[in-house]
């Protein structure tokens, strides 16, 4: 017989990996009675023991944790984007009711999420998909959280979200994204950033590395140095820590022994293709989604090696003065990063109708997610001060940030040319502020030629219409 506690639980999750049962156990300990589902028996085990004296109950019966919601049910799933996402979907709603809700927690493609939408409403449930930052401990201690679709379920889902979230300055990090699939845009985007800016971390590595020949013990103290000024962030912080772990018993970095093949689940990939269809360059993203696809190929990196060679030769820089242009090159090139995240957005916005409110996005972004930094401060205030503005590097605050820094990132990226290492991303970031900033960019050069060989027409300064010219032939023709 299910107890009255089982039968007032408030909320459901299916999925209670580490993800599923952290979040789980946060509401339990901010006194929500919730209910998990997991076909595994020993995530069960794992929930109930680890939520011991709070009001949480796990079952490996589906049926059995639907019978043990107060209607109107409230379920998220977290589980696998693509099929697995349909085929729970698939066999919940026979358990349901009309005017359920139901949530998709976990990092759907957002065109998957416009369908299910549309597909759930017409059946009468309500559905948002909401994406979740902060990895483990966030979603234990307080994630970052951006749901969008049908508001009114996110409005009654409104205080549970709110009390679990991230705080920061007494804000909770989560609020309403926007309609359809914005809010699982809105992750995929802040994904993109994530890709981004983790490149730009490794590369600094890499030069930490092969052109100053720093040890392990060095780059610690640096990063740890730089994540309490300007680059202090989530992400510079659990580099701090990487380069200071070693395996109980061992002589060495647990870094050195791990494989320079990094994976992805997708969503840098899908931030790209999107950024694409919207004519929106994100290049510091693109770049990073590329050098991670060019790591895999490790057996053909290595034969290359062998028939260039893999050497380096040490900076011939003065150390401290080429630490402190690498500190403010970072800076420089992470900006970079938020403003083409912050760029597709805007334009996304207006081709989805999404209405974002991206100083809104940027106060959810401050606490609880991977991307959190002391600059989304400045971001928030950008936007806040003008919520129309069309790109970040516009604000005038910003620009002044973004100019301090200019010199210093031109001194890294030559030095690593000259050097022949490899920091793509940091390149790209420079090129496209240069390109940016070009009042008239080669770009005529490319129309000329197109209607040269292809007839595709160009348009003139100061003159209306669209134009084509017989270009003297081509060789070969008469």
């Amino acid at each position: 017989m299910t107890s009255q506690a089982e039968q007032q639980a408030v909320f459901g999750m299916i999925g209670l990996g580490t993800m599923g049962r952290n979040l789980l156990l946060n509401m339990a300990e901010h006194g929500f009675p919730v209910v998990g589902y997991d076909i595994n028996p020993k995530q069960i085990e794992t929930l109930e023991n680890d939520g011991a004296g709070t009001p949480v109950k796990g079952f490996t019966s589906l049926p059995d944790m639907v019978k043990a919601l107060k209607p109107p049910r409230a379920i998220m799933m977290l589980v696998p984007a693509g099929k697995p996402v349909d085929d729970v979907i698939d066999t919940l709603t026979p358990l349901l009711e009309p005017g359920d809700i139901i949530i998709d927690g976990g990092n759907s493609h957002f065109t998957d999420t416009v369908v299910r939408d549309k597909n759930l409403d017409q059946k009468g449930f309500h559905f948002f998909g909401m994406g979740i930052s902060g990895g483990e401990e966030g979603a234990r201690k307080g994630p970052s959280m951006m749901p969008g679709g049908d508001k009114e379920a996110y409005q009654s889902m409104k205080p549970i979200f709110e009390a679990i979230a991230a705080k920061v300055d007494g804000t909770p990090c989560v609020t309403y994204i926007g309609p359809g699939a914005a809010g699982h845009f809105v992750k995929m985007v802040h994904n993109g950033i994530e890709y981004g800016q983790m490149q730009l971390i490794a590369e600094t590595y890499e030069i930490l590395r092969k052109g100053l020949k720093l040890e392990s013990d060095e780059i610690h103290q640096l990063f740890a140095k730089w994540n309490e000024g300007r680059l202090q962030s989530f992400l510079i912080e659990v580099t701090r820590d990487i380069f200071a772990y070693k395996e109980p018993g061992s002589d060495h970095l647990l870094l050195d022994d791990i494989k320079d093949q990094a994976r992805a689940k997708g969503t840098g990939k899908w931030t790209s293709q999107v950024a694409m269809d919207l004519q929106t360059p994100i290049t510091v993203i693109d770049t990073a989604v590329s050098m991670r696809d060019l790591s895999k190929y490790k057996t053909l990196r290595t034969k290359a090696a062998e028939l260039y060679g893999d050497e380096y030769p040490t900076l011939d820089v003065d150390k401290e003065a080429f630490l402190e242009s690498l500190e403010e090159a970072l800076y420089f090139s992470m900006i970079m990063s938020y403003a083409q995240g912050m760029h597709l957005l805007y334009q996304a916005s207006i081709a989805y109708e999404y209405e974002l409110d991206l100083a809104s996005i940027a106060t959810i972004w401050r606490g609880g997610c991977i991307i959190r930094a002391a600059f989304l401060e400045d971001i928030r205030k950008a936007y806040d001060t003008n919520p129309k503005l069309e790109h970040l590097l516009m604000d005038p605050a910003v620009s002044e940030i973004v100019k301090a820094g200019i010199g210093d990132v031109r001194t890294v990226v030559g030095a690593a040319v000259t050097s022949g290492i490899a920091m793509p991303a940091f390149a790209s970031a420079l090129s496209y502020f240069d390109a940016f900033r070009s009042e008239n960019m080669p770009s005529n050069l490319i129309q000329a030629q197109r209607d040269y060989f292809g007839a595709h027409t160009y348009e003139l300064i100061g003159k209306e219409g669209v134009f084509h010219t017989h270009w003297t032939a081509m060789p070969g023709k008469p």
